[in-house]
């Protein structure tokens, strides 16, 4: 898979992975973290971020907008949802590791309404 570093990763799609892809090097895990606010790196293997909502509700309501958009992309993160607080981390399995697609579904999580 070519990656397009620079390119806006909330415009783009999720892709499957071809067997034989390996996750992302650490040149490129720092180029597309600057394009993902907010979202922290843990140990190169996952991206991750939690979001703030005034209760249970809203929290729930972004839960159901994050799903429907994972399903539509083909690319399913770990969501944790808790009163007011719903936090998120990506990783590819088939990579062992991250590829664009977790940064990509990460900025497309970010233009969710909240």
């Amino acid at each position: 898979m070519t990656i397009q570093v620079g390119a806006d990763l909330s415009v783009k799609h999720c892709k499957p992975c071809e067997s034989g892809e390996g996750a992302l090097s650490e040149a490129a895990l720092a180029e597309h973290l600057k394009q993902v606010q907010g979202w922290e790196l843990l140990q190169e293997m996952k991206i991750t971020k939690s979001f703030k909502f005034p209760n249970f509700r809203k929290a729930l309501e972004f839960t159901d907008r994050v799903g429907e958009l994972a399903e539509s992309e083909g690319h399913h993160p770990d969501i944790f949802l808790s009163w007011g607080k719903v936090k998120i981390e990506l990783s590819t399995h088939a990579v062992k590791g991250l590829s664009e697609n977790d940064f990509i579904l990460a900025a497309r999580i970010d233009l969710l309404p909240k």
